[in-house]
């Protein structure tokens, strides 16, 4: 064993030696060593990177201690991995690109379809700071040429033209809100983002957010720590080389916190335009001005999104398409890009307006056109694998012809099968994927206990909901033409279902107040209506959101007659493309019973005697007793 060691000292001692050997013969030669030579090159790389004073001493200090070390130290890998961070960051590196208005709008009519209010926005957004750069040089001129400067101060010339190096000025043009676009997946937020850095001609980033649960991944980890890395933002900003990119923030609702931190509250910093100036990342340890770049944040929802971090952003709601809107962007965008994508020229393939209609409406049933693209994409291979096969063209794909490429149609127009009697009616609901449509149901049972009975994972107010419509029913039956002991002595079961998807909200409640009243007279309700709101105990309907996607819903499935409440009016005539309200008729209820009055059938004797066959335990209780008597009779 101690030979062993003395064998092993000896070559670590044979080693050293010979290295330093190594290191007196270079210097003979007049030769740098490689240590050296990786100081000397870190140290022309801080004196090129252009440093705030704070940051520049930080790495002379480091840099210091590195020459001292030797390189088989710990330190010495982690001291130069901090200095190459240091020097690769871009501190004095800007696109310097003016602002164009016309040019941005140009570019974004280009890359989208509608979106009118969206490039509005995005358009008096860039127009500000256009304006403030402006006026901040200026007024920065105007204070070179007639104001003394105060010792120690300078103030730089500046050109409108040219990016502005004063911090001050800076932060001042870019004191405006972040941006967030909220919308279902699929219309255009990402691109959207895209095009707004095409328009400033800047560079463009984008960090997916979804599912982050550490706060290190966005300020980074402390240099004690092995395998300490950035955080993101510095890794961004280090990849693009440049301090004023466009970063997209994606998927900023799907944020998650644990034991390891709230990343969201890590975001607060960086998005607030008074502190993210002086932002500090944990690994760096050293204020980086962050007030250059361009944050957008998109989402799907905003529940999620903690209030703070809301409060710092500007929402932007992009609502889903239109059928028309659907084709046009198929015809203009989605169809000439998968024809390039798939090898194949415009004479190869036509599709004409009825069929992309239908793989719109019976293949896709969605708020956005991502899976139209893809049936649209499938549609092109098929052809592309035609013509491969040697296969005469061009290829005439029409609405009768449409199934022979994308197989039987995958959706359908359900509601008029699905309402077929009383205790059924066709709700709306917003999801974090557009609007959809609700059958809700409601059957009887006897019973001593008279219990509501709720199934289909309803949440907390939708369960309120059900007991107001209940309780509204119950205590104003004569007034609506039903017996006074409408329900007694039995259970009522209301079921929504679709039972594995969570359902919340209030605006249920008129559809739940109209099935009890079609269960309890016999009624059935129209299977072409649809209806939305909230109902408080004496019958008023209140005005409830999301009221564009969920006509569009309702538009999908075929129902063309919606009842929404009167305070809704304006957002309907706001939201909604005019095509499509001509299209569809429109019931404006301040009461329930407008909206029985719209929703429910007549009564003729047809009725009565499907009343009296379905359901009359629900209207006429003691009648059923007395009838189960004469029976044992």
């Amino acid at each position: 064993i101690q030979n062993r060691a003395q064998e092993e000292m000896g070559k670590v001692q044979r080693e050293y030696l010979l290295r330093e050997q190594l290191k007196a013969i270079q210097r003979e030669l007049g030769e740098e060593s490689e240590e050296q030579a990786t100081v000397n090159e870190l140290r022309r790389k801080i004196d090129e990177a252009k440093l705030p004073e704070e940051a520049l001493k930080e790495a002379n200090r480091e840099l210091s201690r590195l020459e001292k070390l030797p390189t088989a130290s710990p330190e010495y890998s982690i001291i130069r991995t901090y200095l190459e961070l240091l020097v690769g960051l871009p501190w004095s590196k800007s696109t310097g690109e003016q602002i164009d208005v016309p040019h941005a709008r140009e570019v974004l009519d280009h890359d989208h379809y509608d979106l009118v209010k969206i490039k509005e926005r995005v358009l008096e957004y860039l127009a500000v700071r256009r304006l403030k750069e402006e006026r901040k040089a200026e007024e920065l001129e105007r204070a070179r040429e007639e104001v003394s400067v105060e010792e120690g101060v300078t103030v730089e010339k500046i050109n409108p033209s040219q990016p502005l190096q004063s911090q001050e000025a800076a932060r001042a043009i870019n004191r405006e809100p972040i941006l967030c676009f909220v919308g279902p997946p699929g219309v255009g937020k990402t691109s959207l983002g895209q095009s707004i850095a095409r328009a400033l001609g800047r560079k463009f980033a984008r960090m997916s957010l979804g599912g982050i649960r550490d706060e290190a991944e966005i300020r980074g980890h402390r240099r004690t720590y092995i395998g300490a890395m950035p955080g993101r933002i510095l890794q961004t900003l280090r990849r693009v080389d440049t301090n004023d990119p466009v970063i997209m923030l994606d998927e900023v609702d799907k944020v998650g916190a644990d034991w390891r931190g709230d990343p969201s509250s890590a975001l607060l910093e960086v998005l607030d335009p008074e502190q993210n100036y002086n932002f500090r990342d944990n690994y760096l340890d050293l204020p980086f001005d962050l007030s250059k770049v361009m944050f957008i944040a998109t989402a799907n929802a905003l529940e999620p999104i903690p209030a703070p971090l809301r409060d710092r952003m500007e929402i932007l709601e992009l609502s889903g398409y239109t059928e028309e809107q659907k084709l046009h962007i198929a015809r203009n965008y989605l169809l000439p890009k998968q024809l390039e994508s798939n090898g194949l020229k415009k004479d190869e393939l036509t599709v004409n307006d009825d069929a992309l209609r239908r793989v719109a409406r019976d293949y896709t049933r969605e708020a956005g056109v991502r899976n139209l693209e893809r049936q649209v994409g499938a549609l092109c291979r098929k052809v592309a694998r035609q013509i491969a096969e040697g296969k005469p063209g061009p290829v005439h794909v029409t609405a009768e012809n449409l199934a022979e490429y994308l197989g039987r149609q995958r959706f359908f127009e359900e509601a008029a099968e699905r309402i077929d009697r009383p205790g059924i009616a066709t709700g709306l609901v917003w999801t974090p994927v557009g609007g959809e449509i609700i059958f809700i149901e409601a059957a009887t049972m006897p019973s001593k206990e008279e219990r509501l009975i709720l199934t289909g994972q309803l949440g907390d107010v939708m369960k309120e909901s059900a007991m107001a419509a209940l309780s509204y029913v119950r205590s104003n039956a004569v007034a609506l033409g039903l017996p006074a002991n409408v329900f007694e002595g039995q259970n009522v079961h209301i079921h929504v279902p679709a039972g594995a998807i969570p359902k919340d909200g209030p605006s249920a409640g008129v559809t739940m107040t109209t099935v009890l009243v079609s269960l309890a007279s016999g009624r059935n309700v129209r299977s072409d209506v649809a209806m939305t709101g909230e109902i408080t105990l004496r019958g008023k309907v209140m005005p409830i959101g999301g009221i564009k996607e969920k006509v569009l819903a309702a538009y999908r499935s075929g129902i063309r007659t919606i009842i929404l409440p009167k305070k809704n009016e304006l957002d309907l005539m706001e939201d909604l493309p005019k095509e499509l309200r001509e299209q569809m008729t429109f019931v404006f209820a301040t009461d329930i019973r407008q909206v029985l009055d719209a929703a429910l059938e007549p009564t003729d004797a047809g009725d009565e005697k499907d009343h009296t066959e379905h359901n009359g335990a629900a209207a006429r209780p003691r009648r059923r007793k007395s009838e189960k008597a004469v029976a044992k009779a």
